[in-house]
């Protein structure tokens, strides 16, 4: 069962996760940046970039490079095969064909509404620059930064998986909607249309987490499958999860989360009624 425990406001804040630069990851992982490279347009990693173009890899990427490498002298695989193995196995993102880009959705808002960028950032208090970066597809964002921004242009994070004019029954791996942040969160949306129930996978990254507390309408129950999860609710709830254990809360609650293990977690997540 989930424990609890009554935390004080001054409980220190987690900071955000550390990042390294690609010639840092080549030292760690012991391969040329070229071959670091070769492995990012197989699909193997997604690293960040910066406003300069400059890629930022997490410490869960240097873990899958690692897997990677061992499954090649261990096993003499190719790396296309190592890709293969690793996907099959729930370790690798789908292409990138299959992830939705909410910048491109918050763009066409914003140009709908004729407003500027520098509009938008003093309304949401986000960067200037993050805004233009995100719109492009060169930055992600956190949950609850993706959140607020939504809820600038009156919609919700449901509306940034273009679900328009579908409306399946039978929902399939391969045809699910998918939506990633910066901060190793991975969203699989589960069923769609004409639903009273917004059910997700969540596949979050260790160290991974929705950033700030956010809120909305409605209520959640959360399902772990697989790993650890940590959830604050307003400023006196925390629960630590493991697999098999479940929640339900009220979605108007602060809520913020992560996942404090060291292994990727997997979540069952259903919001009611679609708001998130």
């Amino acid at each position: 069962m989930s424990s609890r425990k009554n935390l004080s406001k001054a409980s220190p804040k987690r900071g955000p996760q550390s990042l390294l630069r690609i010639s840092e990851v080549a030292r760690r992982v012991k391969i040329s940046s070229s071959a670091l490279r070769a492995w990012e347009q197989l699909g193997l990693v997604a690293p960040q970039r910066t406003k300069s173009r400059y890629r930022l890899y997490s410490e869960a990427d240097v873990r899958l490079l690692q897997r990677a490498l061992f499954l090649r002298r261990a096993r003499g695989l190719n790396p296309a095969a190592i890709v293969h193995v690793l996907k099959r196995q729930g370790a690798v993102a789908l292409p990138a064909e299959a992830t939705s880009l909410p910048g491109q959705r918050f763009r066409r808002l914003r140009t709908r509404r004729r407003l500027s960028l520098a509009q938008v950032a003093r309304a949401t208090g986000v960067s200037v620059g993050f805004l233009s970066s995100l719109e492009r597809g060169q930055m992600r964002s956190s949950v609850a930064t993706l959140r607020r921004i939504a809820r600038f242009y009156r919609t919700n994070i449901l509306s940034l998986f273009e679900t328009a004019g579908d409306n399946p029954h039978l929902v399939r791996p391969a045809q699910r909607k998918i939506l990633e942040t910066n901060a190793g969160v991975r969203m699989e949306l589960l069923a769609w249309g004409n639903t009273a129930m917004e059910p997700h996978l969540f596949r979050v990254k260790a160290g991974g987490g929705s950033g700030e507390s956010y809120t909305h309408e409605g209520e959640e129950f959360l399902h772990v499958l697989r790993g650890t999860f940590e959830i604050w609710l307003g400023s006196t709830e925390h629960y630590r999860l493991n697999a098999g254990d479940s929640l339900y809360f009220e979605s108007s609650t602060p809520h913020r989360w992560r996942n404090p293990g060291r292994a990727e977690t997997w979540l069952l997540w259903v919001n009611t009624p679609p708001t998130f």
